[in-house]
């Protein structure tokens, strides 16, 4: 017979998180937040997103298959250059510039013609998606128009711009900002017939007049397909820029590429290609922050 008795309870085994939770006889410890602090700062540690993970994995891929390629000399160096060829050639060209100018000063060029386009191309398009989708007649004189300027590639108004504009500015921004133009008209459009029906019948319930309504109603629910028009515009306005630089142009990133093709730079046309999706990639960064400051709301139901 045992001389012990029986324990009226098990024990319950305790997790190492809880542990600064245990009270001692003499009360709460002092360390007890701090010590749940940094268990927690320890815990919620940044991780690398999988699908950032893999781009960085591509482009590290891709730079070590160009670096492979022209360290085994499968390509003559006059047509693919090293990458590091190609950089140090962009220090240059930031440094001591190519064909009269700075990398800087083709850059600011080019963005003044693209930012410029950008402006006419919304002060254009904005009221025109307005009138197709909230006008059965807009829609009736502005559709067919922009459905037959949309598959036109802007190389094709190249002539013809020259022709009405003549070879100054003008034609530049006028030719990236109608390659700008369809996606903006395209998707205000789209976005203002996509505005929920009940919401401006509460508006008109409440008294509120048809310009209040289009105010407070119609525009802050479309400023999301706007952006994302935005976005598209650019991606659009950018790419065209080398071929709106062909006319006659004296500077920008687009003149530097086509000018190092004559001499056959190759390391410069590629630092140029770099120089523009990298300006591509930062426009398209700008803009997503943007949505999400400012219509970070859209998409939530």
């Amino acid at each position: 017979m045992s001389l012990h008795p029986a324990p009226f309870v098990s024990p319950v085994p305790v997790t190492e998180l809880s542990l600064p939770f245990i009270v001692p006889a003499e009360g709460v410890p002092r360390d007890a937040d701090q010590t749940v602090d940094r268990q927690r700062t320890k815990i919620s540690l940044p991780a690398i997103p999988a699908r950032v993970a893999i781009s960085l994995g591509t482009i590290a891929g891709f730079l070590g298959l160009w670096w492979l390629v022209t360290a085994l000399q499968l390509v003559p160096a006059l047509f693919l250059p090293a990458p590091g060829a190609v950089a140090e050639r962009l220090l240059r060209l930031a440094n001591e510039g190519f064909v009269d100018a700075t990398l800087a000063q083709h850059l600011g060029a080019s963005l003044m013609r693209v930012f410029a386009a950008l402006l006419a191309a919304l002060v254009l398009g904005v009221p025109a998606g307005f009138a197709i989708g909230l006008s059965t007649v807009g829609r009736g004189i502005l559709d067919p128009v922009v459905e037959f300027l949309r598959p036109i590639p802007p190389l094709a108004y190249l002539p013809l711009v020259i022709i009405w504009a003549g070879i100054g500015e003008t034609a530049k921004v006028l030719v990236i900002a109608l390659a700008m133009l369809p996606p903006i008209i395209i998707a205000t459009a789209s976005g203002v017939r996509a505005v929920d029906r009940n919401r401006v019948n509460v508006a008109r319930a409440l008294g509120a007049t048809p310009a209040q309504v289009l105010r407070f109603v119609v525009l802050p629910s479309t400023l999301p397909a706007l952006l994302t028009g935005t976005r598209i515009a650019l991606g659009a306005g950018w790419s065209t820029l080398v071929a709106a630089e062909l006319v006659a142009a004296t500077r920008g990133v687009g003149f530097m590429i086509q000018s190092a093709a004559n001499f056959l730079a190759t390391d410069v046309v590629l630092a140029g290609i770099i120089v523009i999706a990298a300006v591509a990639f930062a426009f398209e960064c700008s803009v997503r922050l943007i949505e999400r400051i400012f219509v970070g709301w859209a998409g939530r139901g």
